[in-house]
């Protein structure tokens, strides 16, 4: 990339971390797909129509999810440099739209739910340290749809007596309020009564706080001992199913999406994909005309 080029993208990436809150991943991520065009079409900043027709073909065996992102990111590096007047036209119409259907998430039925929190809950009758802690584990993902970044990193003041409700620090450090059941009170309460203070963390693993792998591993563990396969598991698979049973019993898809801290309705509209069935039945229950006869 030419010296002239970085400038830009710096300028770029600085108004992304100012006016859009872009986390630190989003920037470098960003970067990058800005560096491998500019191998293809030389300078960025003055490149063509014709130069970014070339990434096309260029981009030819990338999955369409990759050509997707890398070309959304030129296309707001070039909307962000006519913004500035620092040029006068934008080439980005050039660039590929490809067309990819998002992969619907796994999930679990109810009655999978059901059994791992049972096995966790007779486990943790034994009030063997590490159950009960991941009894609280299993109710903040199931009960909250916590991200696993999210949970692992909760202070250890987080949930408090009667407040029904966390503030969580999600992507791009966007804070939002997260519903907490009584139930998952109860978990943590009993886990806090039986840990060692001295940690600032929720979850505290040596000297800082449970890891995401680590995380990940008690899961299928979890899964395991309630007789699922462990591979059809993990912390992102119950995030799903909190949303999926959330959808099913008729929750609004707005208050899915603020639930879950999803930057775009799109995201959380995969949703209606995994629950097509309950969402007939509720038009057909629902809709005016459902009911009027001839």
């Amino acid at each position: 990339m030419t010296p002239d080029d970085r400038a830009l993208v710096d300028r770029f990436l600085d108004m992304m971390a100012a006016e859009a809150g872009s986390s630190r991943h989003t920037l470098a991520a960003y970067r990058n797909d800005l560096d491998r065009a500019s191998e293809t079409v030389g300078s960025l900043g003055s490149a063509s129509t014709d130069d970014l027709s070339r990434l096309g073909e260029n981009w030819g065996d990338l999955a369409p999810s990759t050509v997707a992102r890398r070309s959304a990111a030129l296309r707001r590096f070039y909307a962000f440099l006519v913004d500035d007047g620092l040029r006068k036209d934008d080439p980005s119409e050039a660039l590929p739209r490809p067309r990819f259907e998002r992969p619907l998430p796994r999930i679990l039925d109810a009655d999978e739910v059901k059994r791992m929190f049972e096995a966790a809950e007779d486990r943790a009758a034994s009030d063997e340290m590490v159950a009960v802690r991941n009894l609280a584990l299993l109710e903040l993902l199931y009960g909250s749809g916590l991200r696993a970044t999210e949970l692992v990193s909760l202070p250890r003041g987080a949930v408090r007596a009667n407040q029904p409700f966390l503030v969580v620090r999600g992507k791009g450090s966007k804070e939002r309020l997260v519903p907490i059941s009584s139930r998952a009170q109860a978990a943590v309460q009993r886990w806090l009564d039986i840990s060692a203070g001295g940690t600032i963390w929720l979850f505290p693993s040596g000297k800082a706080h449970l890891s995401r792998v680590r995380l990940f591993q008690i899961v299928r563990a979890m899964a395991a001992d309630a007789g699922i396969p462990p591979e059809r598991v993990s912390p992102h698979v119950l995030r799903h199913a909190f949303a999926t049973h959330l959808l099913s019993g008729g929750a609004d898809l707005r208050v899915l999406q603020s639930l879950l801290g999803h930057a775009d309705i799109a995201t959380t509209q995969i949703y209606t994909h995994v629950d097509s069935a309950r969402l007939v039945e509720l038009v057909n229950a629902r809709h005016p005309l459902a009911t009027r006869s001839r």
